[in-house]
């Protein structure tokens, strides 16, 4: 049982302590490394986390719980993971539901619109620039999908639709 309070109180830790992704291995390499797992263990951890889908944070909760305690010990350790962000949501939601109708909010918001907008340019002019050349094919395609997301076509079928087009556009 104070095993599974200590993996608890580790996964709680770095996850109130980093933002995932590789500060939050380097701490958790810290944390367990020599206490919980071996060295060989918790590369093994970053290996396969790295290689899989979804989030690489859960993923090496889930094994180093499972190394250390069995299912309950991954199935605790997920939920020390899970649980500071969860709270930290669920109370910005609330608060944001308290005020949804306050006159500054809802000015701040449409602040943020063109910012957010202008941020969307400039990541996509980065993709097509590290993308290679662009030719009248990119624009092209660019501005079709552009016109027809201005009549209200599904933005996940727009981006489906180019991506096929692209693969035998740009062979």
């Amino acid at each position: 049982m104070d095993q599974l309070l200590e993996l608890f109180w580790i996964f709680l830790k770095v996850n109130l302590l980093s933002t995932s992704g590789p500060a939050s291995i380097g701490l958790l390499y810290h944390e367990v490394v020599g206490k919980m797992v071996t060295e060989g263990q918790f590369v093994q951890a970053v290996g396969l986390s790295s290689v899989l889908p979804g989030s690489d944070a859960l993923q090496m909760a889930m094994y180093v719980g499972y190394a250390v305690a069995g299912i309950p010990g991954g199935f605790i350790a997920l939920i020390g993971s899970i649980l500071p962000p969860t709270i930290i949501i669920l109370g910005v939601t609330m608060i944001l539901h308290r005020l949804r109708r306050e006159a500054w909010l809802s000015n701040f918001i449409e602040g943020l619109t063109p910012a957010i907008s202008v941020l969307m340019l400039f990541v996509a002019a980065k993709i097509f620039q590290q993308g290679g050349a662009i030719g009248w094919e990119s624009w092209a395609l660019g501005i079709v999908s552009l016109l027809v997301m201005f009549y209200n076509a599904p933005a996940r079928i727009v981006v489906l639709v180019a991506g096929v087009i692209g693969v035998f556009l740009f062979k």
